[in-house]
């Protein structure tokens, strides 16, 4: 399955690309919003309501939005470059954060609270996506030359950083939440995106360039979604959705159904430091198997751990196995955003990063929901069934579905494994 090459590329290698720590610094600051929104969210309307349903709701409007947003938002960024994206993008963001954050304080009505929850979440600035996009502009394939075997490392570099995010995001949220004021989370969390989404957009050397235009002039612009791999891997995403919001909404609740709110963002950090901690290990082996062998085997071990949650009622339990949830998420992650640099040409990555993006937060909005509407009727416990559900789901869709994550032949090059070059193979 894998190979122990001492002196394969790694992420030293990786992070002496130049130009590279220009965009990674200011976007790990404005990455924040995916990683603390939610939570955010559901804290402080949960706090100003004393219902898990409603800011589950409210956190529902906003993911979904967001969803339905982000990949016109990748388009937009391909055909017009990000900066010009970025600029008006993380100003509104930031205003409307600070519209919801003042409506739940003021006990506004429910319905208010999901008009403001709307532009909230459809102006989240897509930093993810646009540093995979700026990646794949410095190192994949070009007219000319041939990718970089350091694409696999971007790849998991990419969700290690995702997933600090999710350790230190949740954390720092529920902190401020509890310890100094129900809204000073989502306060942070604008005040973040603000500085950091601009820093990101002054840096205009590492932007891809805006490259499809047609002979005519007259732009071309296919979409991501036109390929049939996308389409499987935005609902497969769907399920890694599940597992993130059914997981920080039932953590919430089980932490207040035993009477220590603080012991949520220890458990939810826990669980997304096993995230983080799989995709340093995915960095570091040069993988023999093709990611579409590793995604189906990473969502299969994801159905797995997910399915004891549920039946868990102490916190140690619980951490151990939230960790070994964690550590199944990055593997998929990694494998599914390495099928996308295979399937979709440099210039329409932007857009289909954020479907996938997309299709995360659309699964967390639904779940969510779910969640905390499972919660209020019958328990904590029952919220952890939604994680698995979700991937069961997501599973069933990769197996069934396999043969589109395929690219079609095109003498194309990829990566295999870092270290490794071969011609285009997924399995």
């Amino acid at each position: 399955m894998v190979s122990t090459v001492s002196d394969r590329p790694g992420y030293g290698q990786l992070l002496r690309t130049p130009g590279a720590w220009t965009f990674l610094l200011p976007g790990f600051a404005a990455r924040q919003p995916f990683a603390m929104l939610t939570i955010g969210i559901v804290l402080l309307v949960q706090h100003t309501t004393g219902s898990y349903g409603s800011a589950g709701a409210v956190a529902a409007v906003s993911g979904v939005s967001m969803a339905l947003f982000a990949p016109q938002t990748g388009k937009l960024a391909d055909r017009f470059g990000q900066r010009a994206v970025l600029l008006p993008g993380v100003l509104v963001h930031s205003a409307s954060v600070g519209a919801l954050t003042a409506l739940a304080l003021t006990d506004a009505p429910i319905w208010a609270l999901f008009l403001a929850a709307v532009p909230t979440g459809a102006s989240i600035p897509q930093i993810g996506p646009m540093v995979r996009a700026r990646w794949a502009a410095v190192l994949g394939a070009a007219p000319g030359r041939e990718a970089s075997p350091l694409m696999s490392t971007a790849a998991a570099f990419e969700s290690v950083t995702d997933e600090f995010t999710f350790v230190i995001g949740p954390v720092i949220a529920t902190a401020l939440c509890t310890g100094v004021h129900p809204a000073a989370g989502l306060i942070a969390e604008a005040a973040l995106t603000l500085i950091g989404g601009l820093f990101f957009a002054a840096q205009r050397a590492t932007q891809p360039s805006v490259r499809d235009a047609g002979p005519t002039g007259s732009p071309r612009h296919a979409s991501a979604l036109s390929v049939p791999g996308v389409r499987v891997l935005a609902v497969a995403f769907l399920g890694i959705g599940a597992v993130f919001g059914g997981m920080q909404v039932s953590l919430t609740a089980f932490a207040e159904e035993i009477g220590s709110p603080g012991s949520n963002g220890v458990l939810y950090g826990i669980f997304a430091a096993g995230n983080m901690l799989a995709g340093i290990a995915c960095g570091a082996i040069a993988w023999k198997s093709g990611p579409r062998r590793r995604l189906i085997a990473g969502y299969a071990a994801l159905t797995l751990t997910a399915s004891g949650l549920w039946a868990v009622h102490s916190v140690p339990l619980l951490a151990a196995l939230g960790l070994l949830v964690g550590l199944c998420i990055a593997p998929a992650l990694i494998s599914g955003y390495t099928l996308v640099e295979a399937l979709v040409p440099a210039s329409a990555r932007t857009e289909a990063f954020t479907w996938l993006t997309g299709a995360v937060a659309l699964g967390q909005a639904a779940a969510v929901t779910v969640a905390g509407q499972l919660a209020d009727a019958h328990g904590a416990s029952t919220g952890f069934l939604v994680p698995l559900v979700g991937t069961v789901l997501a599973l069933v869709t990769l197996l069934a579905l396999r043969s589109r994550l395929v690219p079609s032949p095109s003498g194309r090059t990829v990566a295999r494994g870092i270290g490794h070059r071969g011609p285009v193979t997924v399995d």
